[in-house]
């Protein structure tokens, strides 16, 4: 979990709401109080229309209707989707399958995602490599299968409230999603890092964060779906091999939706991790109770974990 603190004196408005299976906060200054919150609603409204999009058990969801039909016929999504699968994607090919959206069957099997309604029966040797994503935001699944987009869509929709508030003229924002949160402004935010198992300075570090994004994810709390179903270890795509329950990662990156599905990479491989948070232009650190914390990349988005 994430807290972060206001970065100065500034009149600023925020309100919280229940929103992607955790408690969504957003705070904004630089409005008078009438635009400030009619853009923390539209915002809202922006994390809202991410989940809607991007669910995996509601029978609306684009995925819902890519499960049902993809592997038939190409399905037009949204762009919002669309965007999401393209990230998705690339790092699939950069992690070498260690992070995988096609997992959604094997989540199913171990009850931790609910199996969707009318959906083609996934064939087991499917995988990343079987979608396609064709011009104007179709997507064909060469074999069936079905994808889920918990280890990334917060993240996206995070980043999408944040255009939301930029847009409508917010000098400072904040949207914090639980494990998700981005800031924009020139006043950098102190965020701290609640761990669930805490290190062996009982402290929790403090990461000084401006124009920038930080994501956590731990072994035994990954979130599996836009719902916000509680899973167990999480499975490493292709490669098959469980989570140690006690890592936690952090990714610092430009944008929310990158840290969040980078944190699943760091957790999976730390080794791997390396050239796919280079590329991306984020750094990370791992924690483990007995052996504290680890930095496995740099960047100028973020002050060293304190």
């Amino acid at each position: 979990m994430l807290s972060s603190s206001p970065p100065g004196a500034e009149r600023s408005v925020r309100r919280a709401r229940p929103l992607l299976g955790t408690r969504v906060d957003i705070r904004v200054a630089g409005l008078d109080a009438p635009a400030a919150h009619a853009a923390v609603d539209a915002a809202f409204a922006a994390i809202a229309d991410v989940h809607r999009l991007m669910s995996f058990h509601e029978t609306g969801s684009d995925l819902s209707a890519l499960h049902r039909e993809a592997s038939r016929t190409a399905v037009t999504v949204h762009r919002h989707t669309a965007s999401v699968l393209r990230l998705a994607l690339a790092l699939s090919r950069e992690s070498d399958g260690r992070f995988d959206i096609s997992i959604g069957h094997r989540l199913v099997q171990s009850g931790l995602l609910p199996a969707p309604a009318g959906a083609a029966t996934p064939d087991p040797a499917a995988d990343w490599h079987d979608i396609e994503l064709l011009d104007g935001d179709r997507v064909r699944f060469r074999r069936p299968l079905w994808i889920d987009l918990g280890g990334i869509a917060k993240g996206y929709a995070v980043d999408c409230a944040i255009e939301v508030l930029r847009d409508a003229g917010a000098t400072q924002a904040c949207v914090n999603a639980g494990g998700d949160l981005r800031v924009i402004g020139p006043q950098p935010e102190s965020v701290a890092i609640r761990l669930d198992a805490g290190d062996a300075s009982g402290t929790a570090p403090h990461i000084e964060l401006e124009n920038a994004a930080l994501a956590s994810s731990c072994g035994h709390t990954l979130r599996r779906s836009c719902a916000g179903t509680p899973a167990g270890p999480h499975l490493r795509g292709a490669h098959g091999a469980h989570i140690d329950t006690d890592l936690t990662a952090v990714v610092v990156a430009p944008r929310a939706m990158v840290a969040d599905a980078l944190t699943k990479i760091v957790l999976a491989d730390a080794d791997a991790a390396g050239p796919v948070l280079r590329a991306h232009g984020a750094q990370a650190w791992r924690h483990h109770p007995r052996e504290g914390w680890h930095a496995l990349a740099q960047t100028t988005a973020a002050t060293p974990l304190n």
